[in-house]
């Protein structure tokens, strides 16, 4: 009997993956969002990539990126774990990546994947590689890439906060515009011109479907249509766009914004990009006439599914999973 070839770090022993398998889909976001749509996309198609937002600045990632100079890691942590090998190997590697300190040192509240991540870009050099690594570690299905080689700064505009209503004071950093008390009015980055990572303005090009959303709509969504060469690809792609939105308005940044709300902030930054589906649970429109209206405005077909987990506004994977695949498969139904 032959010796058995060298196994990689985090390949299993004894499993193979057909390649190919299922559309290529790019999901663009960040933060518990982009996880959820990455959680229901994995049972789909194994053709993934996650475009992450870098502009966080606070918890774990902001002191990392203040102290090292580097992208933020978290939401790209956060991505990987949420596209772990679904065996005890990868289940255990996404536990230990998403594990925190919890001390009185300096190490209290920093994730161990983040430390990680790192570590291995400190060492390799390139931010790209140090993912594709503990990807590897994770047996991951997919790809994960940061929208932008350099970490950004979120700036908003924002009214209420000034006894003249309609007076529109300035409010920088993510943490900063996602729990303001006011209202977005709009968003930039910092820089004004910042470069898109080339791997993802590729898998952009190269896709069947783009999915944005769910996510903090301002800091987490909006952002991926501030960044020049990635606009631009979202717009040139010959993929089809699947916008999926909220189960409820989040606290701070989209305080008072309807679902047709949603809509139409995110295509006033970026009203040369064309929708093909909006997707949206039901219990989370208040007006389905407004909602569809806003989507045909996008060029886009409104898809109402059950998409939450009953009572609490987070994304159940199957459901979406499975919402996903009457999208994919154009089989969508009642719609608005």
């Amino acid at each position: 009997m032959s010796a058995a070839a060298p196994r990689r770090p985090g390949q299993l022993p004894g499993r193979r993956r057909r390649a190919g398998a299922g559309p290529a889909v790019v999901a663009c976001g960040g933060g518990h969002g982009l996880a959820a749509s990455l959680s229901a996309l994995r049972h789909l198609s194994e053709r993934l990539t996650a475009v992450v937002t870098v502009a966080d600045d606070g918890g774990s990632s902001g002191r990392l990126r203040e102290e090292f100079g580097v992208l933020p890691p978290g939401d790209l942590r956060m991505a990987l774990s949420a596209l772990c090998d679904d065996t005890e190997w990868g289940r255990t590697w996404r536990d230990v990546l998403q594990h925190r300190f919890h001390t009185d040192g300096a190490l209290h509240d920093h994730a161990v994947g983040n430390l990680l991540i790192v570590a291995l870009w400190e060492q390799l050099g390139d931010a790209v590689a140090g993912l594709d690594l503990v990807a590897q570690l994770l047996g991951a299905r997919g790809r994960v890439l940061p929208m932008s080689s350099v970490p950004l700064r979120i700036e908003a505009d924002v009214a209420g906060l000034h006894p003249d209503p309609e007076r529109l004071e300035v409010v920088r950093g993510q943490v900063a515009v996602a729990t303001t008390e006011g209202r977005v009015a709009g968003v930039r980055l910092l820089p004004g011109d910042p470069p898109a990572r080339p791997e993802a303005v590729e898998a952009v090009l190269a896709a069947d479907w783009v999915v944005l959303g769910p996510g903090s709509w301002f800091t987490s969504v909006t952002p991926h249509l501030l960044v020049p060469d990635l606009a631009a690809a979202l717009q040139a792609t010959p993929a089809r766009r699947c916008l999926v939105l909220n189960l409820s308005a989040q606290r701070g940044e989209a305080t008072g914004l309807s679902a047709a709300d949603h809509v139409r902030a995110l295509t006033a930054h970026a009203p040369r990009l064309r929708l093909d589906v909006v997707l949206a649970d039901p219990s989370a429109v208040e007006d389905v006439e407004d909602l569809a209206t806003s989507a045909e405005a996008a060029g886009a077909r409104l898809v109402l599914r059950q998409v939450g987990r009953g009572g609490v506004p987070e994304h159940d994977p199957l459901r979406l999973a499975a919402a996903f695949r009457d999208v994919f498969d154009g089989a969508w139904g009642d719609v608005g």
